[in-house]
């Protein structure tokens, strides 16, 4: 049997473009990669998005045996786990073969959103003590319109994009992890699906998945799947959770009063808490941690990374990182949301985005104003969006005791790193890779130690091992000065035009 300290975990991230897979060691170096890419079908007019769920499972064989290729059989050998994550609300509808008998509906089809009303008033007390707010963009009203158009007879049940993964890779019908099952509708408190919030969406409990923690030991892969992929029969599957947790978990974003910032095309931030955290409107929300008795509290923002390219869609921003980090004019205010709607920190369909400038408050008008002082404005309204965060996060009683990182695409700017730890006032770790895929490996990791030991390894103790900090950005007290100006007037906007008290 492999000894622990020469095992290999192999971590596979499902999403929405691609599906990558890794191959780490103990340490968390990465022996072996590979990525397949996913298409989608999309009709904005009828609000559909679906994928080919055989697609799914044949893209994950694909990247797993470019992997597989990379190592020797030697190497092969000392795969001691694999989990998985995939996006967060995507369901599909399977057949008492467990086939596909539908095409796979996505976390942001919308052609369930008409029955979010009747499933929030149907489980209204229960959604209050688990501090959430069904959303139309929920799983769970795409499951009912699953029923609704006929296409959940009897025999037939529900799975995640993750679950159609596990059972390809074993063969059998798997459960579903209690992350990816919290947005179709699961009572993460009471563990248990609601008997009267789905006998109103016309779903038998009979159809929908067995629940488990994340990390759960659900089976092994077959002799099918080695054929498939290369990856060795026998090995062992833990259960999966949702894409934004597998980043944090990535980070190494473990301990209570630890909080993990994506930066990406918008701004997704998680932590980690005693005890459930919500702000009552539905923003904030709570998925159960697969360790102990905490809590990953967190939302995302529609702003990000994504307002640089489109307002400044040529602009090269690693050549204009040193010109704005040298300025020390004021900073122009401003909130870059480029489409009407906003989750966090607040909930708002009318919410649009401005810049507070003297003769102009449209976002666009940002152009008039010189390539630095333009794209300044938008590191910096980020940065505040991200403040806001916290400080709701706060007055909710979320504590920011731990340490903070960030990842994603808008972590490479030195210069916007600065701002955001210098409005926070705290440091930054920026981890090496907080890739989906290092977060399953390291939850593999995890998974094997609960059921092989009767002393498990601390979650938090397995991913400080497995996640490597590349750097630690520190606050610069004269750009934070600059900022709080930036940040108080920025709050007022938002004040006057009733988003936020």
């Amino acid at each position: 049997m492999t000894s622990t300290a020469d095992a290999l975990w192999v971590g596979i991230d499902l999403g929405t473009q691609s599906v990558k897979a890794i191959v780490a060691t103990e340490s968390g170096e990465i022996s072996a990669s590979g990525q397949h890419p996913l298409t989608s079908i999309r009709d904005a007019d009828s609000g559909r998005h679906e994928q080919n769920p055989n697609e799914w499972t044949d893209a994950a064989a694909s990247a797993i045996a470019q992997a597989m290729a990379q190592l020797t059989d030697a190497d092969r050998s000392r795969i001691a786990g694999l989990s998985y994550c995939s996006t967060s609300g995507t369901v599909v509808v399977l057949d008492d073969n467990g086939d596909p008998a539908t095409t796979g509906l996505m976390y942001d089809d919308s052609r369930g959103a008409a029955f979010a009303d009747a499933l929030r008033d149907a489980g209204a007390d229960r959604w209050m003590k688990l501090g959430v707010v069904v959303q139309p963009g929920w799983a769970l009203c795409r499951i009912a319109w699953f029923a609704h158009e006929g296409q959940l007879p009897p025999g037939h049940r529900i799975a995640h994009q993750g679950d159609v993964l596990a059972e390809a890779m074993t063969g059998t019908c798997m459960p579903t992890d209690w992350s990816s099952a919290l947005k179709s509708g699961y009572d993460v408190i009471a563990h248990e699906w609601p008997p009267d919030v789905f006998a109103t969406a016309s779903v038998d409990l009979s159809q929908l998945p067995e629940v488990v923690a994340p990390g759960t030991h659900v089976g092994e892969t077959s002799a099918a799947w080695e054929q498939a992929s290369g990856l060795p029969s026998g090995t062992p599957v833990f259960a999966g959770t949702t894409d934004g947790c597998a980043a944090q978990l990535g980070a190494g974003a473990l301990a209570p009063g630890d909080w993990h910032t994506v930066v990406g095309t918008t701004l997704v931030l998680k932590g980690v808490t005693p005890h459930l955290i919500s702000d009552g409107s539905g923003a904030v929300y709570s998925h159960r941690a697969p360790h102990g008795d905490y809590w990953f509290p967190g939302g995302a923002s529609n702003v990000g990374a994504g307002a640089l390219t489109a307002i400044f869609p040529d602009a090269d921003l690693a050549a204009l990182d040193a010109s704005v980090g040298e300025r020390t004019a004021a900073i122009t205010p401003s909130y870059p949301l480029t489409r009407r709607g906003e989750r966090f920190p607040f909930l708002s369909a009318d919410a649009a985005g401005f810049a507070l400038m003297p003769d102009s408050r449209r976002l666009d008008d940002l152009r008039t104003l010189s390539l630095e002082a333009g794209v300044e404005s938008v590191w910096a309204g980020v940065a505040c969006v991200e403040r806001l965060c916290f400080d709701m996060l706060t007055k909710h009683g979320a504590p920011l005791t731990g340490r903070f990182s960030s990842s994603g695409g808008g972590t490479r700017g030195a210069t916007w790193n600065r701002m955001r730890a210098s409005l926070l006032d705290r440091q930054l770790a920026l981890p090496e890779t907080a890739e989906g895929s290092l977060g399953m490996a390291i939850l593999a990791r995890w998974g094997a130690g609960q059921a092989a030991f009767a002393e498990p390894l601390e979650l938090e103790r397995v991913a400080s091992s497995m996640s490597r900090i590349r750097t630690i950005v520190d606050p610069d007290a004269a750009l934070a000065t600059r900022l709080s100006d930036t940040y108080n007037a920025f709050r007022s906007a938002l004040t006057s035009k009733g988003w936020i008290s």
